[in-house]
């Protein structure tokens, strides 16, 4: 794969940048889309998509640098050395949704409905993120002998020469199926929150078993389980209560 698409003069277009700006876009035009067919408030959505940009891009890195504190404490220049690139999703999940939640809070809007109305498009964004993913090379699957396999040759993260599980390829399918799954349950949901709970849950089921095929290590443990896994349990949860009491809302009114 080759992240570094094209350039223009001094200007280089990486490839893991255009296919986040493509996933911001379309995040952007299919909340907007679904907003005014809502008959939602669809002009506070392209300012909530930048509030749960910036705070998922801060929350992010935050996350990333709490997971290689060790690195850190043996040698404060790393910050600096990483403030371009590191990023963890799950910091970007959780700062995305409390950058929502403040922003709805300010603005006296119901942020369940936000939530309910913007989590399909965020997995649409992740999918788009995770073939920026597959250009870099970050993100990379264990190492296998099997038919479905893919190898990187001038990667600056995956092991190059090395036929690896393309976990990238999954993750993004995955997360393109989840759009089209939560988009379903949106067309029938019965009260605010169950959308953004579903979205909790089945992106953490999901990350929680791909996990177990991803071969970039570094990325920290707890226990016998990955950083993110060990989220995933708290996001999930998270979900579950989440759908409970939206359904005992609605049971109570």
């Amino acid at each position: 794969m080759k992240n570094e698409l094209f350039s223009i003069g001094p200007f280089t277009v990486y490839g893991y940048g255009m296919m986040i700006a493509a996933g911001v876009l379309a995040a952007w035009i299919t909340a907007e889309y679904r907003a005014r067919k809502l008959k939602m408030q669809y002009e506070h959505i392209f300012y909530l998509v930048i509030w749960c940009l910036v705070g998922g891009m801060i929350c992010s890195k935050l996350l990333f640098w709490i997971t290689e504190w060790k690195k850190i404490l043996e040698d404060p220049g790393f910050l600096m050395e990483t403030i371009a690139d590191g990023y963890v999703v799950y910091g970007g999940i959780i700062g995305g949704i409390l950058a929502g939640w403040l922003y709805c809070r300010i603005r006296k809007l119901n942020f369940l409905a936000f939530f309910d109305l913007v989590a399909p498009s965020v997995a649409l964004a992740q999918g788009f993120g995770r073939i920026g993913c597959l250009l870099s090379g970050c993100c990379y699957g264990r190492e296998t002998d099997g038919f479905l396999s893919i190898t990187f040759h001038n990667s600056e993260f995956a092991p190059n020469n090395v036929p690896l599980i393309p976990t990238q390829i999954y993750s993004s399918i995955l997360d393109f199926l989840h759009f089209g799954i939560l988009l379903a349950i949106a067309r029938r949901k019965k009260a605010d929150g169950q959308v953004g709970a579903c979205y909790l849950i089945f992106y953490s089921i999901g990350r929680f078993v791909l996990e177990f095929f991803r071969g970039d290590l570094i990325r920290g443990s707890v226990g016998a389980l990955s950083t993110s896994q060990f989220i995933s349990i708290f996001t999930f949860a998270a979900g579950m209560v989440l759908l409970f009491r939206s359904g005992k809302g609605r049971a109570a009114g």
